[in-house]
């Protein structure tokens, strides 16, 4: 989907040099985390929590994210939606959580940026808090998150 994506910007900018493409894609596999990630995770484990990553990337892109942003220790489960082949939001994908984790729905504060992610873990049943580092409007507000923050350092003055 990445690669369908990079594809149709190409497309769509033509002066771009498509020499960069591999470059690009390439970059995708050492992407680092938000600089408060890395805290954010600690305080959660800290406090007797568990931490997991639930993705629409592919196993191998995530494999490389997690260790390029040093969070492995940090985490419990890192969630491919490969396996179950359904992209979020649709719920056979938050599924992938409350199975990994043998967690009720209920019990999981789910925490994303993507608003449509937010939209989706809500009608499945999370608690969900929604980072938004931009102050974008909120375009789902029929699935409002628990919480709007503005940064993952606000996790610990969240009480869910």
């Amino acid at each position: 989907m990445t690669e369908r994506a990079l594809d149709f910007a190409f497309a769509r900018v033509p002066s771009v040099d498509r020499s960069l493409r591999p470059k690009l894609l390439e970059a995708y596999f050492k992407l680092d985390a938000f600089p408060d990630a890395r805290a954010a995770l600690e305080a959660i484990k800290s406090q007797g929590g568990r931490a997991a990553i639930l993705s629409n990337g592919s196993p191998r892109m995530l494999s490389a994210a997690v260790e390029a942003s040093g969070i492995a220790a940090t985490l419990d489960a890192v969630l491919s939606i490969d396996s179950v082949r359904m992209y979020k939001p649709r719920p056979e994908a938050y599924a992938l959580v409350t199975e990994a984790l043998t967690v009720k729905p209920h019990d999981v504060v789910f925490v994303s940026s993507n608003r449509w992610d937010v939209m989706g873990a809500a009608s499945f049943g999370f608690k969900t808090l929604w980072v938004n580092r931009a102050g974008v409007p909120d375009e789902y507000a029929d699935f409002p998150p628990l919480r709007e923050i503005s940064n993952l350092a606000a996790l610990a003055s969240v009480a869910v």
